[in-house]
Formats: structure tokens, C-alpha cells, sequence
């Protein structure tokens, strides 16, 4: 079959698009109005860009009502934001907080979730600098710095999406769910977005090495940070010894 998204129409019940880019990473995006009120919401469009250094990226759609998004404008309002690993564990907390409320609501209570006080991210709230909150059961989160919003033309009524970026400053990572030095995706089970209704629990790997003995793509892959820096310090001083 053939269709032209929003001229032919597919002749499905369902639209295939979102199922057939899967499985998406959940973006789980806590943020902190300006006044104070904690946000929590998931963004089934969600990844991580490059690694050095560290950036993610989530988009969000505009309301029926054709305004931003609650994450988008505290993003936007603050400067800040941290990411949440969405687990199997916490998929309903995951779900509770999915539903559209007025943002003087803290999803973090109405889900039942407990908070843990960002390291770095901050918002200063009526003179006083208050922490950005994270879902203290995940076992994997990020403090990020917004870097930009990218805004993309769409059909009303949902109109325009925001494609905000952040850059990675800071990581947290439970040690329990680490074996051999390694994040066990067995121990975390992320859940990631399909189609339709749909989910994914991941719990189970298998790995598969590119050709060759690159150690350069191989850093790279990995996503070493400290690869990365190596390999430019033996660029320079190739390039000083031609000097």
C-alpha cells in the first residue's frame, strides 16, 4: 500500500504513522512553573541527540485550544528541565500523569509520586532558588539546560509542535541497576511508546559489534566522552608534530 499523509487517504480503521516508528524512548519531563507549581509529563517523541557534549531532544504538540504545552512554557519560563526514565514499575504513574490538567496541577501528587530535589537544575520562586523535582522511584534521570525550541508548522487543531532542546548537565543513576559497570536493562526495564495504545517493555538485549577495529567508531558509538577527548588529543599532537 501507498498513501500521502494528508492528501490520500491509507484506507486503515487506524493511522499507521506512529506504529510504524517504534519503539520510541518516553520522554518523562519534569519541570517547575515559575510560580512554583511542579510539572510532570510524558513525550513519546524523545532522544538523545549526540553525546559531547550529552543533548536530548522532546516535542511536544500545541493544545486543541491551540496554546503550549505546560512543560513547554516552563521550559521556555525557567531554562531548565530534568528527564525520567519511564520503567514498567511506574508505567501507570507514567499514564496518570499523560492526562491534560490546568497547570496549577502537581502531577507529582495527583500520581502518587514522590520527589527528589534536582543537584543543580533550579527556578527562582518568589526570591527563593527552589530545586526542580524528579521522580525519585526512577532508577535513571537527567538535569538539563534548555538549548533551544524549534517550532514546526502543523494543522490545526493541534497546530504547531515544539521540538525542545536540552543539553545534558547532569546524570543520576541508581547503582542497583547496574552489572558488571553496565546499566542492565533487565533491572530498569524501560517501557517505550508503539502505536495506537500500545507499549514495549524492554527486558531483554542482544549485542552486535560493527565490522572492524576502529577505535574511533567504536567511541563514538559507545558515546565515551572520554573516547571522544582522546582521540582529539591525538590529533593534536599528530598535528604539533608536523609543526
Amino acid at each position: 500500500m501507498f498513501y500521502e499523509p494528508g492528501k490520500t487517504d491509507h484506507g486503515l480503521p487506524h493511522d499507521p504513522f506512529k506504529a510504524c516508528v517504534i519503539p520510541r524512548p518516553i520522554g518523562w519531563i519534569s519541570t517547575l512553573s515559575p510560580s512554583g507549581t511542579a510539572n510532570l509529563a510524558p513525550y513519546s517523541q524523545f532522544n538523545n541527540l549526540t553525546f559531547d557534549p550529552p543533548y536530548v531532544m522532546f516535542s511536544a504538540n500545541q493544545t486543541p485550544s491551540a496554546s503550549q504545552k505546560d512543560t513547554v512554557v516552563n521550559v521556555e519560563s525557567t531554562g531548565v528541565f530534568c528527564w525520567n526514565l519511564a520503567t514498567y514499575a511506574l508505567k501507570d504513574a507514567v499514564n496518570a500523569t499523560s492526562e491534560q490538567t490546568p497547570p496549577e496541577i502537581d502531577e507529582f501528587e495527583k500520581a502518587g509520586l514522590e520527589k527528589e530535589d534536582a543537584s543543580l537544575n533550579s527556578v527562582l520562586v518568589r526570591g527563593k532558588e527552589t530545586k526542580v523535582p524528579m521522580v525519585k522511584a526512577s532508577p535513571i534521570k537527567f538535569e538539563c539546560t534548555h538549548y533551544t525550541t524549534l517550532r514546526l508548522p502543523g494543522n490545526p487543531p493541534m497546530g504547531a509542535v515544539d521540538v525542545v532542546i536540552g543539553r545534558v548537565i547532569g546524570i543520576h543513576i541508581d547503582e542497583g541497576v547496574l552489572t558488571n559497570g553496565k546499566i542492565d536493562v533487565s533491572k530498569t526495564v524501560p517501557i517505550a511508546r508503539c502505536g495506537y495504545f500500545e507499549y514495549a517493555a524492554v527486558r531483554e538485549v542482544f549485542e552486535m559489534k560493527i565490522p572492524g577495529d576502529d577505535p574511533n567508531r567504536h567511541a563514538g558509538l559507545e558515546g565515551s566522552i572520554k573516547g571522544n577527548s582522546e582521540i582529539q588529543k591525538r590529533r593534536v599532537e599528530k598535528e604539533e608534530k608536523k609543526e
